[in-house]
């Protein structure tokens, strides 16, 4: 059969290799993709993610049996509505159902609603309301822009300053609404779950993604600069907590407010000290935890997603090796930055999941803010670390245009 990716970066790349993987796929169409995928599917730059008339035409010309939908633009704008609609099948949720992720305040309301375990929170759309919440509340406390933000949209204020500098930063370029929640204390983790209406299959394992921009948690949110996987210091009681208390609840909630959801839900979730709670949930796989946990996966993708869209029970089966990735990032990400820059990582190629790296005149160079994830892997974190961070060193790149995290899995080891 063929099938379809839909995106360009490297959660896009991770999928189109995991599927180019199976026996029963002849070809994987990455629309629009990028040049790091060539290797394992037709990339078809000339269709943008959102063109869906192009893509529907592509689908149906290459009788493509499942198109596999990677980054939120395209879900919140309607794909799996318009090409279901053409009898294409598509695995990710339809416009209403991906407000799950486009809407905080819509997701927050449903968490509240069923008493789903999540921090306490209230919307704004006046600055003045909001201005005034804040210093009754005080800090430390989270702002969240209600829409899409690619992983960046979040303040997390330390104290007064931050946060009242934030309220301006949020609501100073939309009139979307914020949402304001309290700062929850512990450990974060990821977890995928793969979802069709009441059925759940939630990942047997868990990772943990870095957001802030440099070592130590220190500056700015990002749409991640690093993972690793499995998390064996955070016990499987806890996974299975958020299974029973969070994740079950919570697709049970939708059926409820009569949505129909299918594809993976990412559920972002912490360890505090009054059990687990609900920091996010998103309609798609994680960035970058799913080239981690893709790579770790021993199964046949698509055999997968059939047994989801069939309902079955199973049980998926991970490689018990540690994997860990290093983001390479473009200077200044996630503010302004330049691309152009070249890359060489010809070295580590087939470790590699291109982000934002185009061809150009044999060689590479960066074409988004983040670039490249570069893994490595281990019996122990330990040596998955020190490979993902061997693999890092032998990518040429020139000081000052390309920055990493030196502390990728290192919340392991404490």
């Amino acid at each position: 059969m063929n099938v379809a990716v839909i995106g360009g970066g490297g959660r896009e790349h991770a999928l189109a290799r995991k599927l180019a993987q199976s026996d029963r796929i002849e070809t994987v169409y990455a629309i629009p993709g990028n040049d790091g995928m060539r290797d394992v599917a037709e990339v078809v730059p000339e269709i943008g993610e959102t063109d869906f008339e192009k893509i529907a035409a592509l689908c149906t010309s290459k009788q493509v049996a499942w198109v596999v939908v990677g980054p939120e633009a395209p879900l919140s704008e309607g794909i799996a509505d318009y090409l279901e609609g053409r009898g294409i099948k598509v695995f990710g949720p339809r416009k209403e159902e991906a407000k799950i992720e486009s809407s905080k305040a819509f997701t927050k309301d449903i968490m509240e609603k069923y008493d789903i375990p999540t921090a306490r929170y209230k919307a704004f759309t006046d600055y003045d309301a909001a201005y005034s919440y804040i210093e009754s509340v005080g800090a430390p406390i989270v702002l969240k822009k209600d829409g899409l933000a690619a992983g960046k949209g979040v303040i997390v204020a330390t104290d007064m300053d931050e946060a009242l500098a934030g309220l301006d930063a949020l609501m100073a370029d939309s009139d979307a609404p914020i949402v304001i929640e309290e700062f929850l204390e512990g450990e974060e983790f990821s977890l995928m779950v793969l979802v069709n209406g009441d059925y759940t299959h939630s990942f047997e394992i868990i990772a943990q993604d870095h957001k802030r921009a440099f070592d130590n948690d220190e500056g700015p949110n990002t749409g991640g600069m690093g993972a690793y996987a499995p998390v064996r210091h955070i016990p499987e009681s806890v996974r299975q907590e958020a299974v029973d208390q969070i994740v079950g609840p919570m697709a049970r909630a939708m059926v409820s407010e009569g949505l129909d959801y299918f594809g993976v839900l990412y559920l972002g979730a912490i360890v505090t000290d009054k059990g687990v709670k609900t920091i996010e949930f998103n309609a798609r796989f994680g960035d970058p935890e799913a080239q981690i946990l893709l790579s770790l996966m021993e199964d046949d993708l698509v055999d997968v997603l059939e047994k989801v869209d069939r309902k079955e029970a199973f049980t998926l089966t991970f490689s018990p090796r540690y994997q860990v990735g290093v983001m390479l990032a473009s200077a200044g990400y996630p503010g302004s930055y330049d691309k152009g820059h070249t890359i060489d990582f010809e070295a580590v190629r087939e470790k590699s999941f291109v982000s934002g790296l185009k061809q150009e005149n044999e060689g590479w160079v960066t074409a988004g803010g983040r670039v490249l994830l570069v893994t490595g892997e281990g019996e122990t974190i330990e040596s998955a670390i020190d490979s993902a961070y061997h693999n890092v060193d032998q990518v040429k790149f020139n000081e000052g245009e390309v920055f990493i995290r030196r502390d990728i899995g290192r919340h392991a080891l404490k």
